[in-house]
């Protein structure tokens, strides 16, 4: 593979990989506010054919993605209303709704499947396009991979170095100090889970109307992204930079699994084209055992050298979730 294709290759990874961006960061804005928000497979499915519905039916690309964050905030704003004001489990309702989602546009979605649509075109930023390498990386991209990028940074500096972040973050690490510093805990949470649940649902029309234009119904390959997303936002450990690696990382494995086809003949094809799903439970496993007796064990076992550079590894793996993550919050 010369040099060029291998740029044009990661130029689509980086595209490939804005979707998953728009679910994981809007997922980790909801967690981080203490709610779960398990619809994502489901949202993403409806959005991409209501955002794909509205462009064929208007024309407007605009208000394909209007719709599909519309959708995104309303499915969260169910999900805030039966767990935040109803108490209602937060989980079994955003299974449900994923389950509900993902059927209600297949079936809404019939007088749509196969019907050409306006799509996203490329859009070269001037000068900064020419930059050998990083230019057609990064500058020669459409508008959707253009706002997935801005929103890593956006999304971090609100979370990490904002008055409004620190608030989030204490309403879900400790909802009940928030309170008595004078945070209205409920409104937050419905607040960022809408929030969360708008960016979310970018996801959607980002594919149908971008990344793989068009609306197919069962066999648009959209069903069971939402749970990699999911999966994800665990791994990115609830941090919008290490949840965007983590997002690069699965659509890379992907597009190494269609690049290995090639020059792995005796392999078959669905080996290495599921194999990216896998790898990505094992990493997700890695975030979890660093606190396990078991490692510690193996750990002691190993040679001095070797232990400090595994204990670091699994050290910069390991993540904790939001403390109040789940958990219903009552100011009386």
């Amino acid at each position: 593979m010369d040099t060029s294709t291998l740029i044009v290759s990661l130029a689509g990874v980086l595209a490939w990989a804005a979707p998953i961006l728009f679910a994981v960061l809007g997922e980790t804005i909801t967690e981080r506010a203490g709610v779960i928000n398990l619809s994502l497979n489901g949202t993403i499915l409806l959005s991409a054919m209501g955002g794909f519905a509205m462009a064929v039916d208007t024309g407007s690309l605009l208000l394909g993605f209007l719709t599909g964050m519309a959708i995104g905030a309303l499915v969260a704003l169910v999900v805030a209303l039966s767990s935040i004001t109803l108490h209602q489990s937060q989980v079994a309702v955003g299974f449900v709704l994923a389950l509900l989602c993902r059927d209600l546009s297949y079936f809404l979605g019939n007088p749509y499947m196969g019907l050409p649509g306006p799509r996203l075109s490329t859009w070269s930023i001037p000068l900064l396009s020419e930059i050998p390498y990083l230019g057609p990386l990064f500058f020669d991209q459409d508008l959707v991979t253009y706002t997935s990028f801005a929103l890593i940074f956006i999304i971090w500096l609100f979370v990490y170095k904002t008055r409004p972040g620190l608030a989030l973050r204490g309403i879900g690490e400790r909802p009940a100090a928030a309170f008595v510093r004078g945070a209205n805990v409920k409104r937050l949470r419905y607040l960022y889970t809408v929030i969360g649940g708008a960016i979310i649902g970018l996801a959607g029309p980002a594919y149908s109307l971008s990344i793989k234009a068009g609306w197919k119904g069962t066999i648009s390959g959209l069903d069971g992204i939402g749970w990699i997303a999911l999966a994800i936002t665990i791994f990115g450990g609830w941090n919008p930079l290490r949840a965007a690696f983590g997002a690069y990382l699965f659509s890379f494995l992907q597009w190494l699994g269609l690049a290995l086809q090639t020059r792995l003949p005796n392999i078959p094809s669905q080996v290495l084209q599921v194999a990216p799903f896998p790898l990505m439970i094992l990493t997700l496993l890695l975030v979890n055992i660093g606190n396990a007796e078991w490692v510690d064990r193996i750990l002691a076992s190993l040679p001095e050298g070797m232990r400090r550079v595994v204990a670091r590894f699994l050290r910069a793996l390991q993540a904790s979730p939001p403390a109040s993550l789940g958990v219903p919050f009552e100011s009386e």
